[in-house]
């Protein structure tokens, strides 16, 4: 039996099963949003930063269940997608705390 046509698309939605590509686009999404709520480089206040932060907060969580017990080429791609992960996690917390320094 052939499985339906849009059976990748849900396969990318189903959140039981694992994926990279929905978690490191989760992240992206959210650091672009927050990039446009934040005014960059104008850098207002905004409260509404808050939901790209949880947004990215679970593509990392999506990223870290990709990983594997055992060390391996894709446990090493999954590490750099977690690095970038943090590094987004924390572009959009300093978008978020800095207009109340200045």
């Amino acid at each position: 039996m052939q499985p339906p046509p849009n059976s990748w698309l849900q396969d990318f939605a189903d959140w039981r099963k694992r994926s990279l590509v929905r978690a490191n686009l989760l992240v992206l999404i959210a650091l672009l949003s927050a990039f446009w709520l934040s005014n960059f480089p104008h850098n207002r206040l905004s409260y509404w930063i808050l939901l790209p932060l949880l947004l990215s907060f679970i593509g990392t969580a999506d990223t870290l269940r990709c990983m594997r017990t055992r060390w391996s080429w894709y446990h090493g791609g999954v590490v750099l997608c977690a690095y970038m992960d943090l590094m987004a996690v924390c572009m959009i917390a300093f978008f978020l705390v800095y207009p109340l320094w200045l």
